[in-house]
């Protein structure tokens, strides 16, 4: 059984996969503290129970799509339901992709493509074999860069492996930060994510 947030189909709108078609399981629960920005705040706590073969059944509807697997902290449930869900979904060739903030750990056998955003950025001292598991690194970023800077130093993250992406949830936030975020990732060499999906639907959920 795993606890689940929510189920839906949209286009992945952030980092190495912005664009994808994707079908997004969204675990329920979480690692504090809790970001004060927090999107996705119905998924701090406690989720609806679904059984593992009927989430996959969900997902077998939209067959061409990206599978993400976020939150919450969806590795909170990997030794629960979610290390079963991916094999399944390994079985059937299907490419997944994890939105985690790295504080529960990134399983060695995680079976996917793992994109961390560690958040808040005070808080969370990952551990090298967290580092060394993820492929890639997203942060929000609003004005003061220096925060991302020196986490990005205390942990030996290869520039390559970095996505900037603007903070808002609405699309006006988007388009003002835009800009200035771009200009920081051409002068550190860093990588651009806007969030298409709120450029696309606004603050609109569950698309």
């Amino acid at each position: 059984m795993l606890e689940v947030s929510e189920i839906f189909v949209s286009l992945q709108g952030e980092g190495p996969f912005a664009g994808r078609p994707a079908v997004f399981v969204r675990l329920a629960g979480c690692v504090p503290p809790f970001c004060e920005w927090c999107d996705t705040p119905q998924a701090l706590g406690s989720g609806r129970r679904m059984r593992v073969d009927d989430i996959e059944d969900e997902i077998a509807r939209h067959p061409r799509a990206l599978v993400v697997i976020t939150g919450g902290e969806p590795f909170l449930q990997w030794d629960t339901g979610l290390a079963r869900l991916v094999r399944a979904l390994g079985d059937s060739s299907r490419q997944v992709q994890y939105e985690t903030s790295g504080k529960a750990g990134i399983p060695a056998d995680h079976g996917g493509f793992v994109v961390c955003s560690p958040k808040p950025l005070h808080a969370p001292v990952l551990d090298p074999d967290t580092v060394s598991r993820a492929d890639a690194f997203k942060f929000v970023v609003e004005e003061d860069i220096t925060p991302v800077l020196d986490f990005i130093a205390a942990h030996g993250i290869d520039a390559r492996k970095v996505w900037l992406m603007p903070l808002g949830a609405v699309r006006q936030d988007q388009m003002r930060r835009m800009p200035p975020v771009w200009e920081l990732c051409v002068r550190h060499g860093f990588n651009f994510s806007a969030r298409l999906h709120v450029l696309t639907f606004n603050d609109k959920r569950g698309v």
